[in-house]
């Protein structure tokens, strides 16, 4: 039996590509997994996420209008994290596990990155961006996504990138018995979204960073 992936469609992810992106890198992941929908049909409840391995929130709007969405949802999703379960958050949803709003599940918070001391983006609009991961220059979409901030003497995350003024644009961290991972750029981002926004998606596209993320949340 395939392991269980959940992924959140509801108004708290627009629009609706940021959504179909997640599950898509999910079903491609060597991991195999099933992926199914929650937030509208099916609704976020313990006994629903308990079915899962691993819950994903994409990306979408404001951090404040999401978060009036979903924090009913908090104690939900921190306990199924705190429980064994994994989370995944990919900009908006990388926002959401902070703190201030969040479902505070990062061992620290988050900030916007372009409001960072040498940020080499200033505006909200798409854009590509140029991110070292594990030791490699690659370039990923992104539009005002989250730079993850530990709290002072933070211990166990792994960042899995950063950004070109040093700011952590991903990591794993543990969260109780289970794993919380988070990326301020669009792994996940296909062809399309490149397009759709007047610029030149990468001859690569980084959906091996996607994959490296799933992997490092599920380990």
């Amino acid at each position: 039996m395939r392991p269980l992936a959940l992924v959140y469609r509801g108004p708290a992810a627009r629009p609706t590509a940021c959504t179909e992106a997640v599950a898509d890198l999910l079903r491609s992941s060597p991991l195999g997994f099933e992926v199914r929908y929650v937030g509208r049909g099916e609704k976020l409840r313990p006994a629903t996420l308990s079915r899962a391995v691993l819950y994903a929130q994409p990306g979408g709007g404001t951090l404040r209008a999401a978060y009036c969405l979903m924090r009913r949802h908090r104690a939900t999703i921190r306990d199924y994290v705190a429980a064994g379960g994994r989370y995944l958050g990919f900009c908006l949803g990388g926002y959401l596990a902070g703190a201030t709003p969040g479902f505070d599940l990062l061992p620290g918070d988050t900030d916007q990155y372009v409001a960072t001391p040498g940020a080499t983006v200033r505006g909200t609009g798409d854009v590509i961006i140029d991110v070292d991961w594990r030791g490699h220059r690659r370039q990923l979409f992104f539009q005002d996504g989250p730079v993850f901030v530990p709290a002072p003497g933070a211990t166990g995350a792994t960042v899995l990138a950063r950004y070109p003024n040093g700011g952590i644009a991903a990591l794993v961290a543990p969260f109780g018995a289970g794993r919380v991972g988070v990326v301020g750029p669009h792994p996940e981002a296909t062809a399309d979204w490149y397009h759709d926004a007047g610029l030149r998606a990468p001859s690569r596209l980084p959906t091996d960073l996607g994959h490296d993320l799933i992997d490092e949340v599920m380990a």
